[in-house]
């Protein structure tokens, strides 16, 4: 197997950490960007302070921070082989918005215009590599017809109303009234027009990049760490109730190492290869079972005119905070 050069974002935790721990153990060279130099201790000991990883500073919540990040990797001029986008930010139920460094609301800020940023900034090293990949970490949610995209009001970006604002904007739509389930969906279906947009604009580039957005499914570890952290902090007994009915009572979870391997596997599987853009998603399909195929990602997700709007009204807004 050929050894590869990955970066993952949100491998501190849950299912980045897995699968980089998987990565590691056979024997890829991994750069795992860290909130801050506790995480990266913390990190770098959890992996034996092994020569094969770096843990370079990068708080996703600071775009200055992302651009600090990329700089300091683009001097190294280490090609990126697979770039994982995989860092993910919800605090369900919150009645109140939290903000990024830069006036941004914190689960936009994270989930998207960070790894956009980071995307745009480290896309030279990806392009240095033979055969460069981009795996980004989405949600079903983003797909209002998707079960848990039915459950509270729906993703939608409309014309990016509140994007266009700017620092300080609410939502994504513009909407006036803030809903922290509504933000994270948002989210999603950006990571979704994030992949398609850069899928048609690089199928022609000389190197093919390929690029596969993929949905883990709902993963709910008994421990307090991984995706639902914060969200337990906002509403800890209904997060409990939540937990149980959908991990022990239906079983509709995947397990977060079952998550790690299938992004492990995402991130490296030579099969995979190809200059059209994919969508795999971790469905269940009965109580108990779940089944990992590609598909299609929803009506929004799919148009290519929304994705540069989106795309180019992201740049706009990061390029203005971080000079």
């Amino acid at each position: 197997m050929v050894k590869k050069h990955i970066l993952i974002t949100g491998a501190s935790s849950g299912i980045g950490l897995e699968a980089a721990l998987q990565l590691h153990s056979a024997g890829h060279q991994l750069t795992l960007p860290c909130r801050n130099s506790k995480t990266a201790a913390k990190l770098n000991q959890h992996f034996g302070n092994s020569d094969n990883i770096q843990t370079p500073i990068c708080d996703l919540a600071d775009l200055t921070s992302v651009a600090s990040c990329a700089k300091e990797l683009l001097i190294k001029r280490n090609p990126i082989d697979t770039l994982v986008l995989n860092a993910g930010l919800q605090y369900s139920g919150s009645k109140q918005p939290q903000w990024s460094k830069q006036g941004f609301e914190l689960t936009i800020a994270v989930n998207h215009l960070a790894h956009q940023a980071l995307l745009e900034q480290l896309l030279p090293l990806l392009l240095l590599s033979k055969n460069p990949r981009l795996v980004i970490t989405a949600s079903e949610v983003h797909d209002p017809q998707s079960p848990g995209g039915k459950v509270g009001a729906p993703a939608g970006l409309s014309d990016l109303n509140g994007l266009q604002q700017g620092a300080g904007a609410l939502m994504l739509d513009g909407g006036n009234i803030f809903n922290a389930e509504k933000a994270y969906k948002d989210s999603k279906l950006c990571n979704l027009l994030m992949a398609q947009y850069i899928a048609h604009n690089h199928s022609t580039n000389s190197t093919p990049l390929t690029v596969i957005a993929w949905s883990p499914g709902l993963v709910i570890p008994r421990s307090n760490e991984g995706f639902f952290r914060y969200s337990r902090k906002q509403n800890p007994i209904g997060q409990t109730i939540f937990a149980f009915i959908a991990r022990d009572l239906l079983r509709i979870c995947e397990t977060t190492e079952g998550a790690g391997k299938l992004l492990a596997n995402l991130a490296t599987e030579k099969q995979l290869e190809t200059t059209k853009f994919q969508y795999w998603c971790n469905r269940v399909i009965g109580l108990g079972k779940l089944e990992f195929k590609q598909t299609d990602p929803g009506q929004e997700a799919s148009c290519l005119k929304l994705a540069e709007k989106l795309w180019q009204l992201s740049a706009k807004q990061i390029n203005a905070s971080i000079t």
